[in-house]
Parts: C-alpha cells; structure tokens; sequence
C-alpha cells in the first residue's frame, strides 16, 4: 500500500506490512478515495489494526479455533456473549478475522446508542466500520453481504462481575429476526478470559450515567484497565434457520436457545481447557520450588 493511498508517508510509518497486505485483501468496495458507501474508511482501518495488532499477538496474546467456521465471503452473522467489563471482546472478535481468517474479514459490529454522546465518537467508529446497533443498519450491511457481529446479551451481558465470568444473561431475539429476514447464517462464537482481563468486582452506575455511560466497572485495582490475560475465542458451526423473522415469539426463542447452547458448550469446553491449563501450570510451580 503506497503512502499516498494511505494519506501520507507519516502515518504510513505506524502501518505494519501485514496489515498493509490484509487491508488490500478485504473484500470491502473502497472508492477512489479509500472510503466504502457506509463511510468506512481504508486509513483509518490500516491505523486502527495497527494499534490493535501487539495488543491481539502479544498482551492478550489470543488464541483463536474454528476460524474457517466462518464463511470466507458472503452474509454471516457472528454472534457470542460478553466476557470483560469494557469492550475488549469486541475488539478482540474484529481483530481475529483479521489477524487470523484467511482471507481476512471486517467484522462490523453494532456499537451501543451511547457511543453517539460521546464526542467524535460516532464519527470514529463508523469510519472504522461500526455503526449503532439499529435493525435498519443490520439488514442493509447483511444485504451488502457483509459479517456483522452481534452480542445479544447487550449491555447486562458487559455488566457481568468476576465471579459470573462464564455465566450468560438473558439473550435478545431480535438477532434471530434479521438473520431469518435476510437469509444470514448465523456463527456462534465464545469469547474467554474477557471477566479475568478486567475483573469487576462493582459497576458504578451513578457514575457512569455522569459521563454517559451505563456503567463504569470497577476493579480490585481501582481503574478499568486490562490485565495482560491470554484470551480466546472459538467459532462454533455455521447454524441457519428457516422462515421470514415474522414467526411468533416462541418459535424464534425456540431458535435463540439452540444459538445460546452452542455458546454455552463452548464457553465451558473453553473453561475446562484454562482450568486445566492453570491446574498444570501450579503443578510444575510447586515441583520446581519443592526442595
């Protein structure tokens, strides 16, 4: 990727080669100024995955299976539950079928209404591909064929306390209704280490609602910075369901359990897998210190 195509030979500099690569594979119809129809633009993904890429190799240093799960072109919805107080799993989601699917994917989630109060915002994550989760949005990305990501447990599901790390709330349907209107496969995923990565032990209501916030999680340290936790995210089987999205509302919860079943078995095989991995790990401690 030229520096002009990227606006510059400065910012250029902060651009990895492999993103640079990557950028040029996405199946995303850039115009002439390197910005898509929704506004998405090539230089600000290019800086964004840039910044993003020591965090996914090597502070979180996230382990992804079943990536080819996920279709390599065309619709899907990925859809998984919350682990971690901020928006890490996100993050993290979007980065590993960039980092990890081949070719590589832009997953575009739907940011919650808040992010719209925020200043420059709105106006930053569209550019990076993520707009606020309105049915109207989902149906014309999925149209498009597009991946969107979907967390259907919203905003109680980021709200979960370190000790309810691998527990899921209540899922919203409307995920099922868009995927059944638009013919969307649906890739179940589940995303670990979030809760031990930022582990709240409060969320400050009153305080968030001041900064316009739901929340702000608070942890055994103080602030809501992340731990470097090894993080891992699994892509489950492609599911699809058949009907128009109008069906009654139990059929589609019906449905929506099968989705969150799938999510459940692989968040406690993922469970079982650090469980095990620290079990080991204290084992080989206490024989290399035994006398």
């Amino acid at each position: 990727m030229r520096a002009d195509r990227l606006g510059g030979s400065r910012v250029s500099l902060f651009i990895s080669r492999e993103v640079q690569r990557r950028i040029e594979e996405l199946e995303i119809p850039f115009g002439p100024f390197g910005v898509d129809p929704y506004g998405v633009s090539k230089k600000h993904l290019a800086v964004g995955f840039s910044m993003v890429e020591p965090l996914y190799r090597h502070y979180f240093s996230v382990k992804v299976l079943g990536a080819d799960n996920v279709p390599s072109r065309g619709r899907a919805m990925l859809v998984g539950n919350h682990s971690g107080g901020i928006a890490i799993d996100g993050m993290m989601v979007i980065a590993s079928m960039f980092f990890a699917k081949n070719p590589p994917r832009l997953a575009q989630g739907m940011v919650e209404k808040f992010m719209n109060r925020l200043p420059f915002a709105s106006m930053l994550t569209g550019k990076l591909g993520q707009f606020t989760g309105l049915p109207e949005h989902c149906i014309r990305l999925l149209e498009d064929e597009r991946l969107l990501m979907v967390f259907p447990e919203g905003a109680r599901g980021t709200a979960k306390l370190y000790r309810e790390r691998y527990d899921l709330v209540r899922f919203g349907t409307g995920f099922m209704r868009l995927a059944m209107r638009t013919r969307s496969p649906i890739v179940p995923f589940a995303f670990l280490g979030g809760g031990a990565a930022v582990p709240t032990i409060y969320n400050a209501v009153a305080l968030g609602r001041m900064l316009g916030a739901p929340y702000v999680p608070v942890t055994p340290y103080g602030v809501p910075v992340p731990l470097p936790v090894k993080l891992e995210v699994e892509y489950g089987a492609p599911m699809t369901f058949e009907g128009t999205g109008a069906e009654a509302d139990t059929v589609i919860e019906g449905y929506v359990d099968q989705v969150r079943t799938s999510i459940r078995e692989m968040i406690e095989r993922g469970r079982a897998r650090r469980e095990s991995f620290a079990e080991q790990t204290l084992r080989q401690f206490r024989a290399g210190g035994a006398p």
